[in-house]
């Protein structure tokens, strides 16, 4: 799921209701749910599927050969399973690929360790070992921010002892001063930016599964539009003349290219050794020295040893690899031909690329590998949909969904500016929040577009499925469905459990094959399944906004 910017695309409108039949329809199988059940408890290829995304093509870097293979494989699978037209169809990424082939950083004095680190995408290397005096630079505080009298409403519970007190971004002025006056310092030195991060224990975890009554609140017909998802309360705004987080850190990474540093160290700030690394965002090694993310607990140990005043030195080496040729992205596509429909299109996918700490199991190898097996199941039983049937998986969504968006551009333009294809898409499919079954959808358009997903899972409630609903969004955020919201296309995004995906594996050096409990993930491909099966076969498409109701667009990326 991309970064920074976790989006929930579940939104309004709906509780399961008994199945009914989807209007006067013809060649619908009455049994084909118990069919489908049965091919994924018997046959299921998708933790197979999950093993050579991850153990053998993860990570899978957007750029990387990696994630090149792994698209050429599961063509080369999903052909083998009787789809066709399968291909890598290219957009311009406009980077280079790049790969993390070693590293590794020690403390050498005044003790000897191993720590533990992941360097950011895109940084540079340390062109041999490096060994060098470290430095621990801490950005100067900006006012405090106030804090709120109640906890926002619908929060998650406390961490564990009190709070810490948190400050916005310092001025110009303050960041200035305070870099000139450490110039002598960071150069030649392995920089440690920041204060190390005061990471309490967790006395009150996240459940690992959705609680029922907020579920059912959520998917309420009533309920107003993001009810049943907790808050975040109201943001305070920064003082006049504060700067952003990252224009701190541009102007950091400015100021120790030009003055020297041998490299920077940032803390991952998480709990039990858990590190993010994301990416030198510039993708340019002239504009920020290497740079790796350092669990907290190694982090804290340096840092309170200069705060003693006793030396530290550290010893660090990177070596990458950096690959021109992937400018050009891919797109992984593969379908099964429709019938009678043939000329209209129901999409299913997700992203299969990854960050590089981790084999991208729960984000979103699996997200990929459920819906190649929903779509799979289909083909196995032998269904001949009316509607083409098209699996697409994407890359480029980690750096900000360019991949779909590139796709969305290309094949289907927007609502006011609308290709051949646009009105031939039914619905485009999404799952990317990690191993937790799904228990409801949500639907770019109207209630009517709700209600045909809600009867198409009704049958699931035994796996746990709760819902569908509706939104009326167009913004572009947290993962590929809301490209397609974006241009006004019904993007259908399924709501999971989260387990331990925000806690634990999400973009995460932990996020590999074991976090993935396979009973969650078949129950997923199960339910999705029948859902694609009810879209590729009815009359109707499924219901959108009028050019009268259309939301107003929202800018993407």
């Amino acid at each position: 799921m991309f970064k920074r910017s976790i989006i929930t695309v579940l939104a309004l409108s709906s509780v399961l209701v008994p199945f009914v039949p989807l209007g006067a329809q013809q060649k619908l199988d009455p049994t084909i749910n118990d069919k489908i059940r049965q091919e994924e408890e018997q046959h299921s290829q998708i933790m197979r599927t999950l093993h050579f995304l991850t153990d053998v093509y993860g990570p899978r870097v957007t750029g990387s050969p990696s994630l090149k293979a792994a698209g050429e494989w599961s063509i080369k699978t999903m052909t083998s399973w009787g789809f066709t037209n399968g291909h890598l169809e290219p957009w311009n990424f406009g980077h280079p690929g790049w790969v993390t082939d070693h590293f590794e950083v020690h403390i050498v004095s005044p003790v000897k360790s191993s720590l533990v680190v992941e360097p950011l995408a895109w940084t540079a290397g340390t062109k041999g070992t490096v060994t060098a005096k470290a430095f621990n630079l801490i950005v100067p505080q900006g006012p405090l921010v106030p804090m709120s009298p109640t906890p926002a409403e619908g929060g998650r519970g406390g961490r564990g002892g009190p709070s810490t007190p948190q400050h916005f971004q310092p001025t110009q002025a303050q960041l200035t001063s305070y870099l000139e006056s450490i110039k002598s310092d960071v150069k030649g030195a392995i920089v440690l930016v920041g204060k190390t991060v005061f990471v309490p224990v967790n006395l009150d975890p996240t459940p690992g599964r959705r609680n029922e009554e907020d579920l059912k609140r959520q998917y309420d017909p009533n309920a107003p539009e993001g009810a049943g998802r907790g808050g975040r309360g109201n943001q305070p705004t920064p003082p006049e003349g504060t700067l952003t987080a990252r224009q701190v850190t541009q102007q950091i990474d400015e100021f120790l290219v030009a003055n020297g540093a041998a490299g920077r160290v940032n803390d991952a700030g998480r709990p039990h050794g858990q590190i993010v690394a994301f990416d030198n965002a510039t993708y340019d090694i002239t504009k920020a020295v290497p740079t790796v993310v350092m669990r907290n607990e190694d982090y804290g140990r340096i840092a309170r040893i200069l705060a003693d005043g006793t030396p530290v030195e550290l010893e660090m080496n990177i070596v990458n690899t950096w690959y021109p040729e992937g400018a050009t992205a891919y797109n992984t596509i593969a379908e099964i031909p429709g019938s009678d429909k043939k000329d209209e299109v129901v999409m299913l996918g997700g992203h299969l690329d990854s960050w590089h700490s981790a084999t991208g199991a729960t984000d979103n190898a699996i997200g990929c590998a459920t819906m190649m097996e929903a779509a799979r199941i289909l083909k196995a039983l032998g269904v001949q949909p009316r509607r083409t049937i098209r699996v697409a998986l994407w890359s480029g969504e980690e750096e900000g969904l360019l991949g779909s968006l590139a796709y969305v551009k290309e094949h289907f333009g927007s609502a006011e500016t609308p290709t051949p294809e646009f009105a031939k898409l039914d619905a485009y499919l999404n799952i990317d929040s990690g191993t937790g079954r799904a228990r409801g959808a949500g639907i770019f358009g109207p209630p009517e577009a709700a209600a045909v997903v809600r009867q198409a899972l009704a049958p699931f409630q035994d796996l746990g499925v709760v819902g569908a609903s509706a939104t009326r969004s167009r913004n572009v955020g947290g993962t590929d469905s809301t490209s397609f919201n974006n241009a006004g296309l019904p993007g259908i995004g399924f709501g999971q459990d989260p387990i331990e995906y925000n806690s634990h594996t999400h973009h995460t050096n932990l996020d590999h094959y074991e976090r993935v409990i396979e009973a969650d993930v078949k129950a997923s491909a199960i339910s999705i399944a029948a859902t694609l099966y009810q879209l590729a076969m009815r009359d109707e498409m499924v219901p959108r906004f009028t050019k009268e109701t259309m939301p107003p667009p929202v800018a993407a990326r």
